[in-house]
């Protein structure tokens, strides 16, 4: 049985369902295959403890997404809403407690109760991300030119970076250098001297990464996610109504709203090729769908060396997929509570602590020693935690009274991506939950349910190779240009007619969309190329016809 459409695109996951919905709002018949039975890939809202509670599976907050994008795709209109998280708020095992909030004084007199110089400095701290954050943030955005290609057109796509490099001055191309190169841990211990700063503040250079605070490169990681936009604050983050979900629901609305056709259970088994173009792609099921356009937004290891015979592509690209590092040793715990935590160091509900980002990582070297134990071979004894309470702002996810928390936390052994490892996860888990309880006495009792999501299953489920939530490792050499392979970082591939979408290509890494949008625009960049030589060779007959 054979299908045709104009475009296939392989996976529904949020950058899947934004590229369809660019393409069907294009005018082309567009096609979404999706292997599990439902959208929505690592942004995706399930019930593991039943109709009453929704849970985000895996990526947990929203902050990249465009508001272009947004706009484009009409996703208010579709159920898109975000409730803006609240700040960071880190209680400490010795009844302290160390808050982050908006408002600068107050900001202030939290931070002077460690340090007072810290305090101080942490408005220059602030200053010099935002500097940062203007020269890099806007290269997100972009499709990254082929660099080192001499042909013409890439050359010129090349020279369009000097308008970036404008911005620079001597200071700034220095940090710039160092922000990239540099670690987290050079980064704070810049700015600041207590163990309550560097502990709360390394944790956003590490998340979801194979590296510990003293790694280079994790200061970049802090910058990718301090980039961001909801309702216009730079760096803010929030919470979708209905969870993850609600992010891709809604851009599925969207999708279909342009036309496209969106299939859940459709796992593609190959990408079928003629001549060095892309002729479709063949289901599970046996079924063929005709395509000259097919957009890939799995893990490159899937799309290029499984659903395809890696002796169709080029030797060097097949070397730089199979080189990609994908590490990961993240485990995400989800939990149904039947109350919110009390906080021994902040006993009172307050929205901007219990609907904020509570972290559980007393000093940077804390963290650091996590990821060592890992590298060696052994869960981390002291795993650090990311937590969210996003049932606080949203009452649709839990029943009235009782709450949804999610527990991003870090390491075990990479190794855990090749067997389940239950019990050793269970025990790990349950250290997390103790480290809770050691802040929020009482914790453990109001536990009503538990999920434990470790490497294997976001392999094996979610097609998380390694359990890297962002298809790859945001190292410094495998950013921007190499991004994944070289030569290939514009979002084509080595196949006519294949594109390459997913959170391993540039603008990916977080729920950012950016890759699904700008994929469509070379798509259709590259067809209307082909149109203009199409055009072209049409007239060279002519022209000989006529001089004869």
């Amino acid at each position: 049985m054979t299908a045709a459409r104009d475009a296939v695109v392989i996976g529904g996951g949020h950058n899947g369902l934004v590229a369809a919905a660019y393409l069907a709002r294009s005018g082309l018949s567009t096609l979404v295959c999706e292997r599990r039975g439902v959208l929505g890939g690592a942004a995706v809202s399930e019930h593991p403890f039943g109709p009453d509670y929704t849970v985000t599976s895996l990526s947990y907050v929203v902050s990249l997404l465009p508001p272009a994008l947004i706009r484009d795709l009409g996703l208010a209109s579709h159920g898109y809403h975000v409730y803006p998280q609240g700040p960071y708020f880190a209680p400490r095992a010795d009844g302290r407690y160390l808050s982050l909030p908006d408002d600068p004084a107050a900001r202030r007199a939290q931070i002077a109760k460690f340090s007072e110089r810290d305090a101080a400095a942490y408005e220059g701290y602030q200053a010099h991300l935002a500097r940062l954050g203007a020269i890099l943030g806007p290269l997100l955005d972009e499709i990254p030119p082929r660099l080192g290609s001499h042909r013409p057109q890439d050359l010129w796509r090349q020279g369009l970076l000097l308008r970036h490099l404008r911005k620079l001055d001597e200071r700034a191309a220095v940090d710039v250098t160092r922000l990239l190169t540099g670690s987290i841990a050079d980064l704070v211990e810049r700015y600041f001297g207590s163990d309550a700063m560097r502990g709360l503040l390394s944790v956003s250079g590490v998340i979801g990464t194979w590296a510990g605070p003293r790694s280079a490169g994790t200061a970049y990681v802090m910058l990718h996610h301090h980039i961001g936009d909801t309702g216009g604050q730079a760096g803010a983050w929030g919470f979708p109504r209905g969870g993850m979900g609600g992010v891709t629901t809604a851009l599925a609305a969207a999708a279909r709203s342009f036309g496209a056709e969106l299939r859940t259970g459709a796992e593609v088994a190959r990408i079928r090729t003629r001549g060095g173009r892309v002729t479709g792609v063949t289901l599970a099921s046996g079924e063929d769908i005709d395509a000259p356009t097919v957009v890939t937004t799995a893990h490159p290891q899937i799309s290029f060396l499984r659903l395809l015979d890696p002796a169709e592509l080029p030797r060097a690209f097949v070397e730089d997929i199979r080189g990609w590092q994908t590490r990961s040793g993240t485990v995400k715990i989800n939990l149904a509570l039947g109350r919110l935590p009390v906080f021994a160091s902040h006993p009172g509900f307050d929205p901007r602590v219990h609907g904020g980002t509570i972290v559980l990582a007393e000093s940077l070297d804390d963290v650091e020693t996590a990821f060592q134990q890992a590298v060696s071979g052994r869960p981390s004894s002291l795993p650090f935690a990311d937590i969210c309470i996003p049932s606080v702002f949203d009452d649709s996810l839990a029943p009235a009274g009782q709450h949804v928390m999610s527990l991003f936390t870090q390491w075990v052994p990479h190794e855990y991506a090749d067997a389940p490892r239950a019990d050793e996860l269970a025990a790990y888990a349950d250290r997390v939950i103790a480290r809770v309880e050691a802040v929020a006495p009482g914790f453990t009792d109001s536990i009503l349910h538990r999920q434990v999501i470790g490497p294997h299953q976001m392999q094996q489920e979610y097609g998380l190779v390694g359990g890297n939530i962002f298809h790859g490792e945001l190292s410094l050499g495998q950013m921007f240009h190499a991004r994944p392979a070289a030569g290939y970082a514009d979002l084509r591939t080595p196949v006519r007619g294949l594109y390459q979408a997913g959170s391993a290509t540039h603008g990916g890494g977080g729920v950012t969309g950016i890759p699904g949008r700008n994929v469509v625009r070379q798509v259709l960049a590259d067809a209307r190329a082909e149109r203009w030589r199409a055009r072209a060779r049409a007239r060279v007959p002519q022209r000989r016809a006529g001089a004869a």
